[in-house]
């Protein structure tokens, strides 16, 4: 190569093979220097990266590579989110096993990843769909059923008929499947559960413990998981024994029911349905809704009275009962007191059926009509209760204390917590995904396999043919024997969610070798992961259950932290011309090709700069090539006339530099300032992971290394000159490293640097070089500007004063008028103060 000509996949080339050659980022545990686990949510093998991949790990590969310069022994791992429904879409398009489509995908998508440059220890890499790592879940699964963690029931589900699954109520969007988009139905099927409602207070209460999420994850999770307290209401049914249980958190709006309303899967409606041909062809068409919240409450309010009559706890009086589409058979017991006045879907029902409305809560010191508050919709605030005889006049936490003070002393009610939180359905109708450890024995029930029998291996070579999952068709994968009887049973054909292989795979990376157990004591040397990166859609699905799952593993004595992921960063979306990136919108840029143009280093440059991780990244073509433009100058700056060998002077083995820099003179003694105050404020910058600003500053001392040359070179300047230009290239070089550090990784070697840049030392500011020779003050005249000065840093008070009121402009304004008070503001202003 030239040593004017900036060769990036050259260069690059070099630097990798270089790395891979001394296994640069094969790491051990240590306890040498402090651990860092940086970690990026790992990526599904769709085939290609895409510029959201790009960014993300960009992020994670800087803050390992500014760590590792910070002495710490840094881990950064990769691997593939593998199963899911994309891989047996994809198969049944091209006739190819998911298993030799996910795994071509790998190979090509890892090679894309070695280009970029990433400092991943790849002798830790995992794909999901391996049997040596989903072996281990079905072990744990097992240990959790034997701890009654696990159970199976059958349970309304959101079904895509498309897809033939089940989703979770997060895999809903707007009432249609999140992968193919078709409307889901609601079904019931046997399912598999994890109690994850059992951890639900650890999972809230830890959110305290997590100051370095988001503020923003740690309220969508607080929501999720949805802690009230409220009381349980018994209402009892004419003609029936059993009470009808509903959970309120408005326990103060109890007098206002005037309808109670049941899921169509309650037993009261399936009951009726029997001799009611109306209702039973709701409850039919009520099937083809979501199970989620968010498509129940998209639907039209609906239902039909049942011809039962519920019981006021109280009052006695009795009010009809209604099934309902948006009551969910999930939620609490099924059922709902309805209170029309003071909810809004219960007074949309009951003005489409006619249905009595009583104002039951009034704003405190309201002496209007009580009808008139609820004419257009319900008042829903909180107030002063009216109608609801002894409980008149009681604000609502006087309500709440005396209406559950009666209930519980009559037996039609007792306070509780309620959680919005339901139990992790785990089982999918699917076939690419890890099989459930089960085994089902017509004498013995549900047995698991024996752990010696584990892994429970998925077949692969099978034909998708889109009519449900091929393993159910296969009588050697399903035919078995009992473990505990020896009669024939049948295997579960139900597989693993993929939410539960990504719930764990950060804990694998530091026991990836480990073929005895799940985890080994290398887990909890690098747990929990101190710096997690990723997009905020996953603030609920992956996040919540990998907190779900660590506190599992802990349980289980395989760790011993409280929680994964110690820093949580959620980077922004890659956007063009204001949408997000996405091959449905026609707008996607391949990095494949960037890389090609200008290479690596580019591209990771222009992913940085051009906003911070936080916010989204709006596209900009002519920014790549001014990335690229800049790395040029860069290169080119180092590499000129005899830079290189003032750089292996200053920085070779052994070399001490020992300059006289209070001797340099003014305009080098400036200069010197002027590039510690940038090293000064990107070391502020990396910090704070503000990389975009760092790189801003790179560009600043670029430029001003470039004037620094051209003094130099001018003939005109003592040799200071040579120093500061050679002190100025280190510190560029490793302050741009950890963002471009294959260029960084050329320059450092030609400069005759002895040793690896990736274990450099991080620059400093020297204290001594952010000290200032001269300050500029401004200085007024009662307060209005009207003059500046230079002086002397570290002037005494009398020699600024002395200097405010020499200077000829300020003599203008306080000439003939009497001096009463000069105030000094160090090293900033003087105001002086005259009559």
């Amino acid at each position: 190569m030239t040593s004017h000509v900036y060769h990036p996949r050259e260069i690059e080339q070099q630097a990798q093979d270089y790395w891979d050659e001394e296994q640069s980022f094969k790491m051990s545990e240590s306890s040498e220097g402090e651990k860092f686990y940086c970690l990026s949510m790992f990526p599904y093998p769709s085939g290609r990266l895409h510029m959201g991949h790009v960014r993300n790990y960009t992020i994670g590969d800087v803050i390992s590579r500014y760590q590792r310069m910070q002495g710490k022994n840094v881990l950064q791992p990769m691997g593939w989110d593998a199963f899911g429904m994309p891989a047996e879409n994809a198969a049944m398009k091209n006739n190819v096993p998911p298993a030799r489509w996910t795994r071509e995908n790998i190979d090509y998508m890892r090679t894309q990843l070695k280009q970029l440059g990433f400092a991943y220890d790849w002798q830790r890499e995992l794909a999901t769909c391996d049997p040596d790592y989903y072996r281990w879940e079905q072990w744990l699964f097992i240990q959790l059923y034997k701890k009654d963690l696990v159970y199976k029931k059958t349970a309304a589900v959101n079904w895509c008929p498309n897809d033939m699954t089940v989703l979770a109520n997060e895999q809903v969007i707007d009432g249609c499947c999140w992968r193919c988009d078709t409307a889901v139905e609601r079904k019931e099927i046997p399912q598999w559960f994890m109690k994850i409602t059992a951890y639900a207070d650890e999972l809230l209460t830890e959110l305290d413990n997590l100051p370095d999420w988001p503020e923003k994850v740690r309220t969508m999770q607080r929501n999720w998981i949805g802690r009230s307290k409220g009381i349980e209401v018994v209402f009892g049914i004419e003609g029936q024994d059993t009470g009808l249980k509903v959970f309120t958190t408005r326990p103060d709006t109890l007098m206002g029911v005037s309808y109670v309303a049941v899921a169509p899967e309650h037993a009261l409606a399936t009951e009726v349905a029997r001799d009611n041909a109306d209702i039973a062809a709701f409850i039919k068409e009520c099937e083809h809704a979501g199970t989620s919240e968010a498509s129940i409450e998209a639907l039209e309010k609906r239902g039909l009275d049942l011809g039962l009559k519920a019981i006021h706890p109280i009052s006695g009086e009795q009010v009809p009962v209604y099934v309902a589409n948006f009551v969910l058979i999930g939620y609490g017991e099924g059922a709902v007191m309805a209170v029309p006045a003071h909810d809004q879907r219960d007074w949309e029902f009951a003005q489409k059926y006619q249905i009595p409305i009583r104002v039951v809560i009034t704003p405190e010191g309201y002496d209007g009509d009580v009808d008139a508050l609820v004419s257009d919709a319900a008042h829903v605030d909180k107030g002063v209760l009216v109608n609801s005889a002894e409980f008149t006049g009681l604000n609502f936490r006087q309500a709440f204390d005396a209406i559950a003070a009666y209930l519980e002393k009559n037996d039609r009610g007792r306070v509780r917590v309620n959680y919005r939180l339901r139990d992790w359905g785990v089982s999918r109708q699917r076939y690419w995904g890890a099989p459930i450890p089960m085994i089902n024995c017509p004498d013995c029930g549900v047995v698991p396999v024996p752990e010696d029998q584990l892994p429970v291996v998925l077949p692969e070579e099978v034909v998708i043919d889109g009519e449900g999952s091929p393993i159910k068709k296969m009588p050697a994968f399903y035919q078995t024997t009992c473990p505990e009887c020896g009669h024939d049973a049948q295997r579960e054909t139900d597989t693993f969610d993929t939410f539960m292989e990504s719930s764990w795979y950060y804990a694998r990376y530091a026991s990836y070798d480990q073929g005895e157990s799940m985890l080994d004591q290398r887990a909890d040397y690098w747990l929990p992961v101190d710096q997690y990166v990723g997009g905020i859609e996953h603030a609920i699905l992956h996040l919540l259950y990998a907190r779900f799952f660590h506190k599992l593993m802990r349980d289980a004595g395989l760790i011993t932290s409280n929680e994964p992921f110690s820093r949580l960063l959620t980077q922004g979306m890659v956007l063009k011309d204001g949408s997000k990136m996405s091959k449905s919108r026609g707008n996607t840029v391949d990095p494949q090709e960037l890389v090609g143009k200008y290479g690596a280093d580019t591209v990771r440059l222009f992913t940085m700069f051009a906003a911070p991780p936080e916010q989204s990244l709006e596209w900009n073509g002519n920014a790549v090539e001014g990335a690229s433009r800049f790395l040029k100058r860069f290169w080119k700056l180092v590499t000129d006339n005899d830079h290189l060998d003032l750089l292996a002077a200053w920085k070779g083995p052994g070399n001490v530099p020992a300059v006289d820099w209070q001797n340099a003179d003014a305009d080098c003694r400036k200069w010197r300032h002027e590039v510690h105050c940038l090293l000064q404020q990107s070391n502020r910058d990396f910090a704070k992971y503000q990389f975009n600003t760092v790189v801003s500053a790179g560009m600043k001392l670029l430029n001003l290394l470039y004037d620094v040359a051209s003094a130099r070179h001018s003939g005109t300047v003592g040799n200071t000159y040579d120093a500061l230009l050679a002190e100025g290239i280190d510190i560029l070089i490793r302050m741009l490293a950890p963002i471009v550090p294959h260029i960084c990784h050329a320059l450092w070697g030609l400069g005759g640097v002895g040793g690896a840049l990736l274990d450099a030392n991080w620059p400093q500011a020297d204290p001594q070089a952010l000290l200032r020779d001269n300050i500029e003050i401004v200085v007024q005249v009662n307060g209005k500007l009207r003059g500046k000065i230079n002086i002397a840093a570290g002037a005494e008070q009398q020699q600024i004063e002395d200097a405010a009121l020499g200077d000829d402009n300020v003599q203008r304004f306080i000439k003939g008028r009497q001096v009463r008070k000069i105030i000094v503001v160090p090293n900033k202003l003087v105001n002086i103060v005259v009559s």
